[in-house]
């Protein structure tokens, strides 16, 4: 039986610690969910970790889906939430088609959305729906052309903003915040206010939650690591090492062995090959 919002605010209530990580297929899912994670984020990370973007802005609702599909394949208890990527949300209307694709052909159980207040409509048109919500609050990933690459809420207005964001957040009915990239007191004090449990990355012990990117988290791309990551693995080493050594096993003709294929009887052989002449010389050059 799948997880549901309902035992993510338990979890919350209960002071229980939500360990929460991306995943973009099926594969990753598995895995995630092995490890008795209670919720996967199909996040439109995805853009940068798997496409090679430079953010998430170019990600689409039909790339979305995709993933989405492929995630859900890849669990049967996990929470899959899946990101309403840029611009599918910029009205009411919109939000509900986009959550709708997301839910009805990715199979997504929540979706999250990017902003405080000012989207405090169009969430609590989603709740009344039936569409578990999300929110994401501070570094917003959709918005860095516009609020840049840094920690947010540092200043006494800024901090008092985002508070009122969550609150207005957690008044519209979503189940759980993204506190992202927030001075770690603040966060903390978020986390005592609201009634949704709280999703730290970048923002300290306090929140109820952490989530982690994949890919940040076992070390498969090497070139950058955030500060809010740990790497607990470096998968990168060990699968460049992997890769190196089949290419050098091809090349000394020690794989495949016979271990490694079928063979077939001789004389079935020769009777196949029978009359059939060999391909002729190359021609030369």
């Amino acid at each position: 039986m799948r997880t549901t919002i309902h035992d993510i605010q338990k979890l919350k209530r209960r002071g229980e610690r939500i360990p929460m990580l991306t995943a973009y297929d099926y594969t990753s899912a598995r895995l995630a969910e092995q490890a008795g994670l209670p919720m996967v984020l199909v996040g439109d990370s995805l853009g940068m970790v798997m496409q090679g973007h430079n953010s998430t802005v170019p990600v689409t609702l039909d790339q979305m889906v995709y993933h989405t599909q492929m995630v859900v394949r890849g669990t049967t208890q996990a929470l899959v939430v899946a990101d309403l990527p840029f611009l599918s949300y910029t009205s009411t209307e919109q939000a509900i088609h986009a959550a709708a694709r997301l839910m009805q052909e990715g199979g997504a159980q929540a979706v999250k959305l990017e902003g405080g207040a000012a989207i405090m409509p169009t969430v609590r048109r989603l709740v009344e729906l039936g569409i578990p919500v999300m929110g994401h609050l501070g570094f917003t990933p959709q918005s860095v052309h516009q609020i840049g690459l840094r920690v947010q809420g540092k200043t006494s207005n800024a901090a008092r903003q985002l508070v009122e964001d969550a609150l207005a957040l957690d008044d519209a009915g979503v189940f759980a915040i993204v506190l992202e990239l927030i001075p770690i007191q603040l966060a903390a004090a978020i986390t005592e206010r609201v009634h949704a449990a709280t999703i730290g990355i970048g923002a300290g012990a306090g929140c109820d939650g952490q989530v982690q990117v994949w890919h940040d988290l076992l070390g498969v791309l090497t070139d950058f690591l955030p500060r809010h990551a740990r790497r607990y693995a470096n998968l990168a080493d060990v699968i460049s090492g992997a890769i190196g050594q089949y290419a050098a096993d091809v090349r000394a003709s020690t794989f495949p062995t016979s271990e490694n294929a079928s063979a077939m009887n001789d004389d079935d052989l020769r009777e196949a090959l029978d009359g059939i002449a060999h391909a002729s010389e190359p021609a030369s050059v």
